[in-house]
């Protein structure tokens, strides 16, 4: 019965925003409280509900405090040169535009950080795909799918996940799946020409002799800047080198992201704005892009922790790994890979990995499969796992994109589900995956 009502819950949930009958900010906190009342949870409600609220705070506090650092940086003009180069290269050519998001998205998120991909990725392209008149919802997809592909690095999160829950290192989970990684990325690219021929043939190659109307353009659409007064040129190389030591901090792991985030954009704030009253109005102006995203992360919480609370989310996992007929059990992985999809979008990537993953790691042995094997299987489904509406950052990358969540989700399904089949298919021809 848990299993149901956690399935009909997920349902209800993805259909009402995807038919745009509630706002995801609703229905998150509404759905699972409903549901929870069904299953007699009544009395329990607040303290799971607070229990995952307290558990996603901190990727809220890191979001919070991401968006104003680089809400600060495109304040100051740091990626108006960026926005530059890449005009005289592209040259108002949309297909150049699209797969050359492609490139910066799969370069950018070597860090593994979904957050700060689209960050910068959006801050750079955003302005050129409305001054073009482009699809932001391509520019959406393509960033989503190429760090769905390289998330999969170690300290992205999903690889590390089932490396411990697994007891397993890098080099038998990772390192095999880096030819996968490449198709996918790959097919990123690939879904990227298909974008930009299409936006090719709808807008023709447009003739950009202005660039500075564009870099206006950026400074509108990512920043909300409005005058001229608060671009800081001349600070352009002390920012660049703080958001580098950012960005390196990010990826060894000094500290916390929360905390480097929250350092980095204090000392941002005080070498461009020194004045009081300018950092005031910097924040302010930045508040409404942050209220968005961190309320949604926070409503959230209510979901994650109605569901993980009530274990229906270990009674639904429990459920589709028993459908499991004995005489497929010889293509274990091969399955894994194919259920990692729907399974990590339903659930936490943290309820996957360490609730679902070990049981399948378990009934797989019974057939002689390597647990390594299951890991690398399990990790195939992390670019459709990045359309869940319990990733953090997706709230982030549809804010700043200004496309509706449900509208994104449908649109972009099926090149993720491609995205993770030819990484599947990669990883059967090279071994990595067997039949």
């Amino acid at each position: 019965m848990l299993a149901i009502l956690g399935f009909a819950m997920v349902c209800t949930f993805m259909f009402l925003i995807m038919t745009n009958r509630l706002t995801p900010l609703i229905a998150l906190m509404v759905i699972p409280v409903i549901f929870a009342i069904i299953g007699g949870f009544t009395t329990d409600i607040g303290e799971m509900a607070l229990a995952g609220v307290k558990e996603l705070a901190p990727t809220g506090v890191m979001l919070m405090f991401a968006i104003l650092y680089f809400g600060i940086m495109i304040d100051a003009g740091l990626f108006d040169p960026v926005v530059g180069k890449i005009l005289k290269i592209v040259k108002g050519d949309p297909l150049k535009i699209t797969i050359g998001t492609a490139i910066l998205v799969l370069t950018i998120s070597l860090d593994g950080d979904g957050t700060t991909t689209y960050m910068i990725t959006l801050s750079a392209m955003l302005p050129l795909y409305k001054k073009l008149n482009m699809s932001t919802m391509m520019l959406a997809c393509i960033a989503i799918m190429g760090s769905g592909v390289m998330n999969l690095t170690p300290w992205g999160g999903p690889t590390a996940r089932a490396m411990s829950a697994l007891n397993l290192d890098a080099s038998q989970v990772f390192t095999p799946l880096i030819p996968a990684m490449v198709g996918g990325a790959i097919w990123v690219i690939f879904t990227a020409y298909l974008f930009g021929k299409k936006e090719r043939q709808r807008l023709g190659v447009i003739d950009l002799k202005d660039i500075s109307s564009v870099q206006v353009a950026f400074a509108e659409q990512a920043a909300a800047v409005e005058q001229p007064s608060y671009k800081r040129p001349k600070l352009l190389y002390v920012n660049l080198g703080l958001t580098i030591l950012l960005m390196v901090g990010l990826i060894s792991g000094i500290m916390p992201l929360q905390i480097l985030f929250m350092i980095a954009f204090a000392i941002a704030i005080m070498i461009n704005y020194p004045n009081l009253e300018t950092q005031k109005e910097r924040i302010t102006a930045h508040a409404g892009n942050v209220l968005a995203v961190v309320s949604l992360v926070f409503a959230a919480g209510i979901f994650t922790g109605i569901l993980s609370g009530t274990k229906m989310v270990d009674a639904m996992g429990n459920s589709l790994v028993s459908l499991i007929p004995d005489a497929l059990g010889s293509y274990m992985s091969v399955i894994t890979a194919i259920t990692s999809m729907p399974f990590t979008f339903f659930m936490s990537n943290d309820a996957y990995y360490y609730g679902i993953l070990p049981i399948i790691a378990q009934a797989a042995a019974t057939y002689g499969i390597d647990a390594a094997e299951i890991a690398r299987a399990s990790l195939i489904g992390q670019p459709v796992h990045l359309l869940s509406p319990l990733v953090a950052s997706t709230y982030l990358l549809v804010g700043m994109a200004k496309v509706d969540l449900g509208e994104f989700q449908r649109y972009t399904l099926k090149w993720t589900i491609g995205t993770s089949m030819v990484m599947l298919l990669v990883a059967i021809i090279t071994g990595v995956i067997t039949l």
